[in-house]
């Protein structure tokens, strides 16, 4: 394995393409904040948000002022554009793995992860909800490379078979129709020691939320004056942001039945125990064997300091 990153693929499908960051023009305190999907990334969004208007007087909403660069529904120009006009600090979504990305030394990476079961009953919730305008757009939008996305299957256990058993790319061997979360977390975990590169846990979010916080903070040379952490640790509770779902939502929720409520959904781990069988979780043992070395398998499922 190399001692730095390096971009060794190109990942375009019907949601994304990694060459749209050979337009990107780095600043030397940008955050690229990563993660597969469904694993905390709005969640950390608001967090970095809060962390640097820590009086809460965000200039945008932290979906809206942290863009997904990647994505192809947004003409490239006004996403560079976006963040060419922007003042403040930038912080900018990624769901590619590390291997799909431009690798910068003088930035800051934050990426997140969760245990994949946890992930894959979230994103159901995400892909059952999708609305048929977004899905059109996806697969008729100039440019999509590969097959359609296709519709959800009408049983969630039809959906975990193909997501455990079979790759969209190539090289990948489940996250199906989506990409491999499992590919995903392996990239990243891969480069954990360099000192640009930050993993955290859902789970660690979850169980100590102001804590996991203010090693962010630290992370990201970020001074937060000490009384405004409680309004910023309620700011970025499950509770106050669902209750503000379409402010933090991509695309104000417009792409979900039921809008920003929707999107946000549960946010609790472990429903998948009530959910899938001893057989199927063994088609997700094989998956994590394929793809995962034990130590990345182990913090993925449970977090843990690094």
């Amino acid at each position: 394995m190399p001692t730095l990153p390096e971009r060794s693929r190109v990942y375009q499908c019907h949601h994304f393409d990694s060459t749209r960051w050979d337009y990107y023009d780095p600043r030397e305190d940008d955050i690229i904040i990563a993660t597969s999907y469904k694993a905390g990334t709005t969640w950390t969004q608001a967090i970095v948000g809060h962390l640097l208007f820590p009086d809460g007087n965000l200039p945008a909403g932290p979906a809206e002022m942290s863009p997904w660069l990647d994505m192809r529904m947004l003409p490239l120009e006004i996403v560079l554009n976006t963040l060419e006009a922007q003042q403040h600090r930038r912080f900018i979504k990624t769901h590619l793995p590390l291997d799909g990305m431009r690798y910068e030394p003088q930035l800051k990476y934050l990426y997140v992860a969760r245990d994949a079961r946890d992930v894959f009953m979230s994103l159901w919730n995400h892909y059952i909800n999708m609305t048929d305008e977004m899905v059109t757009l996806m697969n008729l939008l100039l440019g999509r490379e590969g097959d359609e996305f296709p519709p959800p299957p009408e049983d969630i256990h039809t959906f975990w078979k193909s997501w455990t058993t079979r790759g969209w790319f190539e090289w990948e061997h489940d996250g199906y129709p989506y990409w491999s979360h499992l590919y995903n977390v392996q990239s990243w975990w891969n480069f954990r020691d360099l000192p640009n590169i930050k993993l955290i846990h859902y789970t660690d979010l979850l169980a100590d939320t102001e804590g996991e916080m203010r090693r962010i903070a630290a992370y990201l040379d970020i001074d937060v004056p000490e009384e405004r952490w409680p309004d910023i640790v309620e700011a970025v509770s499950f509770k106050e942001m669902k209750r503000q779902a379409d402010k933090y939502a991509p695309g104000g929720g417009q792409f979900w039945k039921g809008g920003g409520q929707t999107f946000l959904h549960k946010g609790t781990n472990g429903r998948w125990r009530d959910v899938l069988s001893d057989e199927e979780l063994s088609l997700y043992d094989a998956a994590c064997e394929r793809a995962l070395t034990p130590d990345c398998r182990a913090w993925m499922e449970s977090g843990g300091a690094i």
